[in-house]
């Protein structure tokens, strides 16, 4: 990708060249007007440019030459790169050659580390999500959380790669990080021990008559996972007519490949666009556009997000809150809109770039806004396990059926009294996810509700 965008760009110049070749040609047929004015601006333009790089060697010199330690020529140049980069926006960065690979390694779906995306936040560090079933995870890192610290080192003061970089460390090996989080009065140690990160970009399953697919990534596996699981459950449940709908969990999801959000976004969009993305030259401009065939055949879809959705999650979440094609449930997203190009440069390493803001169908951009939900439905704190005396001896709610000698309803025959018990053992399940995953629970109960819907109207 990298190097296609080079070349875009070597064409950008040989196309700014024969612009300024025909422009002043026009300003010569017109007799020069203008065209000295032009030319004392661009030489103006070169002469600033030239003079802040000669400062720039000023400084690196007299830091070569005078500087209490002696500093390697090559940490200085790469510190500079690093500087220019990290000043121009949260995104944009310097990958030094470990780091390159690691991305690289990232985006097959396993590599080593905690489980976490963090961004910075006003020169704090932010965990944007932690990924599922990884050991910060495991260790109850949360969506919003401030890392602080890492053992006993505080992060104030340095830039993202150099946080992330004390938080690497051989797999097997413990790190204590200091949190902090909303609701807490005080911040608070969390131990995690680094373990290989092994990502399943999609999984399926079934709760009822509904196929959750839960996304946890936006990677090479994630549509082919998607696509897979999907024609699995349909299949499991005895094709799509026993399945009343579909609900994608974007939630903590933090991104990833954009040609993976275009595909999964493409998977239940028949036509239309899914997303654009323009940058500083109307030249990188781009429009993609879905493709004939939805693999659910049009049936109901709810889209789960909250504030660790991001990036990728937000662009399926638009295109489909967009098109009408899924109901949106959940909490505000993270609001990250803008693409990052990964350009590799000499030494083997590479900077990321943001090169273009995305924009959803509809032409909105979710930068530092997000995707706001058609219903809002907050996560609750999860309920304590440990039964109360008050719980253990409440007197058992008790029916007519539980009555000695009740007489027996002779409007309904076994089978159906069978469908009553099952319809019955369901609704109990559902009322059982309400505790565990209110918003997930929620999502059901609309997909339950258009289905019904959908069938009065057949």
């Amino acid at each position: 990708m990298g190097s296609q965008k080079m070349g875009v760009i070597v064409l950008k110049n040989k196309s700014f060249l024969l612009v300024g070749v025909l422009t002043v040609g026009l300003y010569l047929l017109s007799g020069g007007k203008d065209y000295s004015s032009a030319v004392a601006k661009e030489q103006e333009s070169d002469t600033l440019i030239y003079e802040q790089l000669d400062l720039f060697g000023k400084v690196f010199e007299r830091i070569r030459e005078e500087y209490i330690e002696e500093v390697s020529t090559k940490d200085l140049v790469e510190a500079a790169i690093k500087g220019m980069l990290t000043s121009l926006d949260p995104h944009s960065s310097y990958l030094a050659p470990d780091d390159f690979e690691d991305m690289r390694t990232q985006t097959k779906g396993e590599f080593g580390g905690l489980g976490i995306e963090v961004t910075q936040d006003e020169g704090y560090i932010k965990v944007i999500t932690p990924m599922d079933d990884t050991p910060a995870f495991d260790a109850g890192i949360e969506a919003g959380d401030f890392i602080t610290s890492v053992d006993g080192k505080s992060l104030l003061g340095l830039t993202l790669n150099e946080a992330v970089d004390l938080m690497r460390g051989p797999v097997g090996s413990e790190i204590i990080i200091t949190v902090v989080r909303e609701g807490f009065d005080d911040p608070f140690d969390v131990s995690i021990i680094r373990d290989i990160i092994k990502i399943t970009a999609v999984k399926s399953r079934r709760v009822g008559d509904s196929i959750v697919l839960r996304i946890s990534a936006f990677n090479k596996q994630t549509y082919p996972n998607l696509k897979n699981g999907l024609s699995k459950e349909i299949k499991a449940a005895g094709g799509l007519s026993n399945v009343n709908g579909i609900v994608l969990d974007l939630r903590n999801n933090p991104g990833g490949l954009l040609s993976e959000a275009i595909s999964v976004s493409d998977a239940f969009l028949d036509k239309g666009e899914i997303v654009s993305t323009r940058g500083r030259n109307l030249n990188d401009s781009q429009r993609y556009n879905a493709r004939r065939g939805d693999l659910s055949k049009g049936k109901p879809i709810v889209v789960l997000i909250n504030n660790g959705s991001a990036s990728a999650s937000e662009i399926v979440a638009g295109a489909l809150q967009d098109h009408k094609r899924a109901v949106i449930v959940g909490q505000k997203s993270f609001g990250k809109g803008s693409v990052q190009t990964i350009i590799p440069v000499q030494g083997d390493g590479a900077m990321r770039l943001t090169t273009s803001r995305y924009y959803t169908p509809s032409g909105r951009s979710i930068q530092a806004l997000g995707v706001s939900p058609d219903i809002i439905v907050k996560q609750p704190s999860r309920k304590p396990t440990k039964k109360t005396d008050s719980e253990e001896t409440k007197r058992p709610v008790r029916s007519e059926a539980d009555l000695r000698g009740s007489l027996n309803n002779d409007s309904i025959s076994s089978d159906e009294r069978d469908l009553l018990e099952e319809e019955e053992k369901k609704a109990e399940d559902a009322a059982k996810l309400r505790d565990e995953d209110y918003q997930l629970a929620y999502a059901l109960d609309i997909l339950k509700g258009l289905s019904a819907l959908s069938y009065g109207k057949k």
